[in-house]
């Protein structure tokens, strides 16, 4: 349509709506306001909220176990062998068996004030390079405060023991010395008291590097045995 002066007016053009790129709940973005909103539109939320949970009870666990040790200080357990007589080690070449009898005594030293142990399982087991030729169990028992328990146990019997070439070298010098070259390994189940609470078992392993000499009637030797301290390996 034109009016008088020519001018066309045709029919009225709605202006073009602007397109939004903001994306809906069904979109990829977790832009999300509270916990319920995550809920609602995806989990990547729900991980952070949880991962956040984690972090704050591990410092909380850490601070415990800070405290703990500020309270009892704890010291390690030591251990030495305080004494070893050795009546029979022999190996009977056509057979392997070893032949052995073998006292052991040991001491178990606790100084802490104010932590207790108890021994659920100790197994003594006897080396002969990295062979072993036998094993004995002690006693469960509890150690108290700034303790030291003495034990014993005795290895005997005989064994097949496959000794490789060096370490048959070894015995025959042990042979002609009559100084024994014998390694003891403590296999424990630990538990430690702290007042009322009892913490769960430890398995640590004591080891024991040892000269003993050999002791008979028939032979003798001015060579003593000496206290021996293991090593405590947790």
């Amino acid at each position: 349509m034109s009016d008088l002066n020519g001018a066309y007016y045709g029919p009225s053009i709605p202006p073009p709506k602007k397109v939004s790129h903001s994306h809906g709940r069904r979109g990829g973005s977790c832009g999300c306001g509270c916990l319920g909103d995550c809920l609602g539109c995806c989990g990547c939320c729900i991980l952070s909220v949880i991962f956040n949970i984690l972090i704050a009870i591990a410092v909380l666990l850490g601070i415990a176990a800070l405290i703990i040790w500020l309270i009892f200080r704890p010291n390690g357990i030591k251990f030495h062998v305080t004494d070893a007589k050795l009546t029979e080690f022999t190996l009977d070449p056509a057979t392997n068996n070893i032949r052995y009898n073998l006292d052991l005594n040991f001491t178990i030293r606790n100084p802490n004030r104010r932590i207790g142990v108890y021994y659920d399982q100790i197994e003594v087991r006897g080396l002969y390079g990295d062979q072993r030729f036998g094993s004995s169990n002690i006693s469960p028992f509890y150690q108290g405060h700034k303790n030291t328990t003495v034990v014993g146990t005795k290895l005997g019997g005989q064994q097949l023991v496959v000794l490789d070439g060096e370490e048959r070298k070894d015995l025959d010098e042990d042979v002609v010395s009559k100084i024994y070259r014998i390694d003891t390994k403590l296999r424990l189940r630990v538990r430690f008291k702290f007042g009322l609470i009892k913490s769960w078992k430890f398995k640590p392993n004591i080891e024991c590097e040892l000269k003993v000499p050999l002791s008979n009637a028939n032979t003798t030797s001015g060579f003593q045995f000496q206290r021996t301290k293991c090593d405590v390996d947790f």
